[in-house]
């Protein structure tokens, strides 16, 4: 469809816009010039007319200052250099010619030639007539000049205006498998904007091969990982209606827990690769059945560790959001809380406040000092995804659940405490 590239076609609109406008300025002077010439000949015929039959003569040459008109006298007087002098008050304008440019001998005096401008140039308001004719054209050559401009650049530009605008028709939260084909490079040519076209098409065909193989693994993704552990979950009430011992009812506990924690955490990862929510993130929901459920699904890594928990409620906020993304970011921070307190090393405080859940635990002086060369000079620091000490994958999960559903997430490490903060 383009000829020629976006860079030659910018060059060349330049380059006839400046020659249409410095034809068109050429024509305006010299139409002014002539306009000039005219109007002084019909003066002068003018002055000639009035004075009919007596002609007389606006040009006059002087041998000698005596026989200049009397204005003139004491100016010449003074010998003055050769060139041309204009007295605007008597309306005269002279030429003074040096007496060597006429005899070759500089002993005689200067000749005058002096031109009576009187009834020949403007009177002040005509001026100011024309003053104002000639802004008026300047001004409307010059409104061409940018309205040309304007067009001339406009047509240049025009495909990269053309390719903007259908990227801009786009969806990018809901792409289609057919919106590559709005590109439609192939109109573009082969110049800067097809390149940038081909680009864009290839890369949103790929886009859309992406989401369509992302579709199709969660969905058989889902089956596929919630069949074994519905299996699990059924071989467990099985074995819960038989006896056992003590110690293999206290082993049964950490399987189904386990297994509770694999399905939440596997319907949230699955949640979290899907483009869609399927409405999820809309849900209105309170804080702190959801805190008390993760401490009691970790207290267990409190067992043999003599460590208090306390509750501190400053408020009972109630949040909108998807419910078990918060309760999988609370379980997270709960269970590195319990994780990386040891023994003696109590109490863990989580104090619940309108718009912030704060999750406070004691960390051991060895702990202080590697955990202090991930953080900056304020503290916070925002997970890596490589583990340190445990504060690592599970942070990144508690991030991203984060970033997902606009709350906000903060470690703050200080003195020999580690301070989780999670706001919305």
């Amino acid at each position: 469809m383009y000829k020629y590239s976006l860079r030659k076609r910018v060059a060349f609109a330049f380059a006839i816009c400046v020659a249409v406008l410095s034809v068109v300025w050429g024509l305006a002077f010299f139409g002014a010039i002539r306009l000039s010439e005219d109007r002084v000949l019909t003066q002068q015929l003018q002055v000639a007319a009035k004075n009919y039959p007596l002609l007389t003569t606006n040009l006059r040459g002087y041998n000698d200052v005596a026989s200049l008109p009397p204005s003139l006298r004491e100016w010449a007087q003074t010998n003055p250099a050769e060139g041309l002098y204009e007295f605007e008050a008597e309306e005269l304008h002279v030429a003074v010619i040096p007496a060597g440019e006429r005899t070759g001998s500089n002993a005689m005096p200067n000749a005058y030639v002096v031109f009576d401008v009187a009834g020949i140039e403007a009177e002040s308001a005509e001026d100011w007539w024309l003053l104002l004719l000639i802004s008026t054209v300047v001004g409307t050559l010059g409104v061409l000049g940018f309205g040309l401009g304007v067009l001339v650049m406009r047509r240049a530009v025009a495909p990269v205006a053309e390719l903007a605008k259908a990227v801009a028709e786009l969806d990018l939260e809901h792409l289609s498998t057919d919106d590559h084909k709005r590109i439609d490079s192939g109109r573009f040519g082969d110049d800067e904007v097809g390149v940038l076209a081909g680009a864009i098409e290839k890369t949103l065909e790929r886009i859309n091969a992406f989401v369509t193989r992302e579709r199709d693994f969660t969905s058989a993704a889902s089956h596929e990982l919630r069949t074994p552990i519905t299996v699990i979950t059924g071989a467990l009430e099985l074995l819960e209606q038989s006896d056992l011992a003590e110690r293999d009812v206290q082993t049964l506990d950490r399987v189904r827990r386990a297994t509770l924690d694999m399905t939440t955490t596997i319907e949230m990862f699955l949640c979290l690769a899907r483009e869609t929510d399927d409405g999820l993130y809309a849900e209105q929901f309170l804080v702190t059945p959801l805190v008390r459920r993760a401490i009691d699904l970790q207290r267990h890594l409190l067992s043999r560790k003599s460590v208090d928990v306390e509750i501190e409620h400053l408020d009972n906020p109630c949040i909108c959001g998807h419910q078990q993304a918060f309760f999988i970011a609370v379980n997270n921070l709960v269970r590195n809380a319990f994780e990386h307190t040891y023994a003696g090393q109590g109490p863990i405080s989580i104090l619940i406040k309108a718009q912030e859940l704060l999750i406070t635990n004691q960390l051991m002086t060895n702990q202080v000092s590697t955990n202090q060369q991930h953080h900056d000079v304020d503290g916070q620091f925002a997970p890596t995804g490589a583990p340190s000490q445990g504060y690592g994958l599970g942070l990144g999960i508690v991030q991203r659940l984060c970033e997902r559903n606009g709350w906000r997430f903060s470690l703050l490490v200080a003195e020999q405490r580690v301070v989780a903060c999670l706001s919305w």
